[in-house]
This record gives C-alpha cells, structure tokens and sequence, in this order.
C-alpha cells in the first residue's frame, strides 16, 4: 500500500474516531437530559400539591410498602401494628416517609432505564424486574430496622442512617449496572 492510501486510509479512521466520539458524546448529553427532565417531570408528579389532591402517589406506595412490612414482621413473630404510614413495635414506632418508603430509589432506578438507549420491551422489563428487586430489599431493610430498633437501640440511627440507606443505594446501583449488561446488546438499534 502505498503511502499516500496509506495517509487516506489513516484518516478516514481519524474522521470515524471523532464521530464515534461525537456520538457518544451526544448519547451522554441525551441521557443527561432525559434523565433530568424525567426526574423533574416525576418529583412534580410525586410532591406537587394540586397533583397529590387529585392522587397521592407517594400516600398510596407507603401504605403498600407498611402493609408488606409488617407482614414479614408478623411472619417474623414480632409483634406490630400498623395505622397510616406509622408502623408501631413494641418499643419503636416506624414512620415510613418519602426516601425510606422506597419509591425514590425505584423512581431514581426506572429514571436512568428509561432514559438509557435500548428497546421499550426492555425498558419495561428492566423496570418491572428492578421495581421487584428494590423493593423486596427495600421491606427486608425496613424490617432489619425494626429489629435493629427492638433489639440494638442504642445502634439504631446509626444503622438507619449509614447502613440502611447507603445498601439501597448500592442495591439501586447494582440493579442498573445489571439493566446495563441486559440492554447493552441491544443499544445500538434503540427506539
């Protein structure tokens, strides 16, 4: 070959380097957008007082996330009782609020699935999948509390606010990195 091909050839390959990282530029900057804009669109959604008159999102999701809890803790043998978002032990009660009951981190997770480039099909199943998945975690960790609260007192913020919370956010994390891997195969054809 010789060396004029050979400076041709090369910078083709320069031209297909940069618009690759053109690309994957703008693919960063798209998700970046529609992660925020979603993001927004649902902390409207959920906080929005005129929208929570007509349908208390988070009000519903709580009372499903208490009820789920203290099942496992009445399979558990520890005693409760539950009214509203307040789960009552024998020496603790649990207010579940927004960011413990879970829906932020599911909210967080379904965000970043929607917003990263792959088919509808996958999207759904990797939010239905991951929706499953935060929240099993998410009851086990509220009824870990309440025996941490019944059992370990004087450890009980310190497990609440460093250990439980920073495990939903690994947990959250891992389940998009395994979204990640599953949608990968099919990012190049996205919709």
């Amino acid at each position: 070959m010789s060396k004029k091909n050979r400076d041709k050839k090369s910078g083709l390959t320069e031209k297909k380097e940069r618009v690759v990282g053109l690309q994957g530029t703008v693919s960063i900057r798209r998700f970046a957008l529609v992660y925020v804009g979603l993001m927004g669109a649902f902390f409207v959604l959920i906080g929005f007082k005129p929208v929570q008159n007509v349908i208390d999102l988070n009000g519903i999701y709580t009372t499903g996330v208490v009820i789920a809890t203290s099942k496992i803790l009445g399979i558990a043998n520890i005693p409760c009782t539950y009214q509203g978002s307040v789960i009552s032990l024998p020496s603790i009660a649990l207010d579940i609020k927004f960011g413990c009951n879970g829906l932020e981190a599911v909210m967080i997770y379904s965000v970043a699935v929607i917003a990263f480039p792959s088919s509808w099909r996958k999207k759904l199943l990797g939010i239905f999948a991951g929706f499953c998945v935060i929240q099993a975690v998410n009851v086990l960790r509220i009824a870990g509390l309440a025996y941490s609260g019944i059992h370990f007192r004087r450890t009980f913020e310190y497990i609440h606010i460093y250990v439980a919370q920073g495990m939903m956010i690994a947990v959250s994390l891992g389940v998009f990195f395994f979204y990640l891997h599953y949608a990968r195969s099919d990012s190049k054809t996205a919709e």
